[in-house]
């Protein structure tokens, strides 16, 4: 095809990721057995060339019933029973928590240890891994919002400490303080805690103006990944001409119809070798 393609040099893996990918691959390299406790990244083509590789993916409940194996722990960190169930269990733990998120962890569990009369607020999807992880640095006592209108019912009378998933939109995070702020008992302590991932707050604004230099965006992302919807929503918001794939398969060539640039971006979870898979696959189109 007759048209000029631009990856996005700031897309692909975070260093978290990276990280994770790399110590997986070093072990089954070595040919052992290795198990991971969830999938190691939420894009499933990368799951599968890891599976290839011989590594295990496995959920919490399967974990219980291991002894005496190798398991990796992903960059989106566990909560303190992994840790516990694995020591029982004789688990070797291959920790690839990414080091933003054991920060956030530690700094979680200190303020719920310092300040037990406070509420614990953080702002996240409820259900993600990272989120479990979080919360469960606080006796499970946390208070996951998603949303403005869930932190409408706090109680703004009770002492606040607002935490963030790192993965978060930082703009999203500012309103969410300002409301406490506007409504937060003269008697009550707030305090907020900026842990949003520069590495990825940081595309958001990158990914726009990416986005605005070209007729078309292929947006090549897992659909699980919550960092992708958020990136994808970027694109689409100053480049309507935006599509979502997972693979170069889902591609429609009807799409480049009267485009001469094509622009190829994803998220923190896409790996490089997709996006130029998609990229092969638009210049070998007749």
């Amino acid at each position: 095809m007759d048209v000029q393609i631009e990856i996005d040099g700031g897309s692909g893996f975070c260093f978290g990721v990276t990280t994770a990918i790399k110590k997986a691959e070093e072990e089954l390299a070595a040919g052992k057995t290795l198990y991971c406790l969830g999938d190691i990244v939420h894009n499933s083509m990368e799951v599968n060339r890891l599976h290839k590789q011989g590594l295990i993916t496995i959920n919490h409940e399967q974990l219980k019933e291991l002894h005496n194996v190798k398991v990796l722990l992903r960059a989106h960190g566990e909560p303190p029973e992994t840790y516990e169930l694995a020591k029982r269990n004789n688990i070797e733990i291959i920790d690839a928590t990414c080091p933003v998120v054991l920060a956030l962890q530690r700094r979680i569990k200190k303020t719920s240890d310092e300040s037990p009369e406070g509420q614990i607020v953080i702002f996240g999807k409820n259900g993600h891994a990272e989120v479990l992880g979080l919360v469960g640095q606080t006796h499970a006592e946390a208070i996951v919002v998603e949303s403005l209108e869930d932190v409408k019912e706090l109680d703004f009378n009770r002492s606040i400490y607002l935490y963030s998933q790192t993965t978060k939109s930082l703009d999203e995070f500012h309103h969410i303080i300002d409301y406490i702020q506007k409504h937060i008992s003269p008697k009550a302590t707030f305090k907020s805690f900026d842990t949003i991932c520069r590495q990825v707050a940081n595309r958001m604004p990158n990914i726009a103006e990416f986005a605005t230099k070209h007729d078309l965006i292929l947006f090549v992302s897992g659909r699980k990944s919550s960092n992708g919807k958020v990136l994808f929503k970027e694109c689409e918001h100053v480049n309507p001409n935006s599509y979502q794939i997972e693979s170069a398969n889902e591609i429609d060539f009807n799409w480049f119809k009267d485009v001469k640039t094509i622009g190829i971006c994803g998220a923190t979870s896409t790996p490089k070798w997709l996006m130029e898979e998609c990229r092969d696959a638009i210049l070998s189109h007749e």
